[in-house]
């Protein structure tokens, strides 16, 4: 599964997933460290449904800190997955603000609706597994292994 804004190349800012046993790899691909965490999210929201079904109808504010970026990167994805399975929601959009190891950000969602969201699967976690952080010519690449 890929972003209607990525082609098979992994120069373009976008996001996908990569298969790792019977769990699933995030990656995000972007300009800015904080548009790939961006990406990663919206990577993370497809594992369970397609985010462009997701309306952004409630604005959720999220933090986390971590000096290491794999590590922040880490954290920012199961910061998301707490907030998903905590308040019942589904984030289709993202804004992430990243500053001297400190995540802030913004995310748009709306609750669960299992009929027109047909959540595929749970995501238990983001985890240490195949984590990435790197920057590869002009594109920061963020990825790891989601359990579901």
């Amino acid at each position: 599964m890929t972003s209607d804004n990525v082609v098979s190349e992994s120069a373009c800012p976008g996001w996908d997933h990569f298969q790792h046993g019977a769990d699933v790899g995030v990656r995000g691909r972007g300009p800015t460290l904080a548009g790939a965490f961006e990406q990663a999210a919206l990577a993370l929201t497809a594992v369970v449904t397609d985010p462009a079904n997701v309306a952004p109808r409630e604005r959720v504010e999220l933090a986390c800190e971590e000096a290491d970026p794999e590590l922040l990167l880490v954290d920012w994805l199961n910061e998301i997955v707490y907030a998903m399975a905590t308040r019942n929601m589904l984030f289709g959009r993202f804004e992430v603000r990243i500053e001297d190891g400190r995540l802030r950000a913004s995310a748009w969602g709306e609750a669960v609706d299992r009929a027109r969201h047909e959540p595929a699967v749970e995501i238990k976690g983001a985890t240490y597994t195949a984590l990435s952080v790197a920057r590869t010519d002009d594109l920061w690449q963020v990825q790891c292994v989601v359990d579901v």
